[in-house]
């Protein structure tokens, strides 16, 4: 009963935020932004580049909020909204390198990062190259497939592969010196 409720008040609030109810879109923002800024932060380094590609997502879904069929989570909606307007923001200042180059996928290119705080993960994916941290992100937590990706990027599905590929050996790589640093710290 209490799911009918509550997306019955979701329905509601968005009806009104389409009606230009600014009440109503404060709400929607207050409930959304803390994740969707973690969203924009997976792409995006700097928080403040982070919050401004937050604030120009949530411009495009107040504009586009009519748009919004109710087929699916309103949650996963907005999300692809922040993905495309961070990769939007990548692409305009040029800092994707996707490369083309063979490779032979491993699946065991990743090491177990069950004791690693989500910070310290954060921190890892942050120094990836933004062309694999962005196939990184949009394969390993998105979800999407690389053929998806491929479409997403107007790369090949080949090169989707590589570039994870590759963000999963760096990122090995990066965990294990993390790993030697903080042990000889001890």
């Amino acid at each position: 009963m209490k799911i009918i409720k509550l997306h019955n008040k979701e329905k509601s609030l968005i009806k009104k935020a389409i009606a230009n109810n600014r009440e109503a879109q404060q709400m929607l923002f207050e409930q959304y932004s803390p994740k969707m800024l973690g969203v924009c932060r997976q792409y995006v380094k700097d928080l403040h580049h982070a919050e401004d590609l937050l604030l120009q997502g949530f411009l495009k879904v107040f504009n586009n909020l009519h748009r919004f069929k109710h087929e699916g989570s309103f949650e996963g909606w907005i999300r692809r909204i922040m993905v495309n307007t961070c990769i939007s923001y990548l692409r305009k200042k040029n800092v994707i390198d996707l490369s083309d180059e063979d490779y032979v996928f491993n699946d065991s290119a990743t090491e177990s990062l069950e004791n690693t705080s989500v910070e310290d993960i954060q921190k890892l994916i942050d120094q990836l190259p933004e062309g694999y941290k962005m196939v990184f992100n949009l394969y390993a937590i998105e979800g999407y497939k690389h053929s998806e990706i491929a479409e997403k990027l107007e790369i090949s599905e080949s090169t989707s592969k590589s570039q994870l590929f590759k963000a999963r050996k760096l990122l090995q790589k990066n965990y294990i010196k993390m790993n030697k640093v903080v042990h000889e710290d001890k």
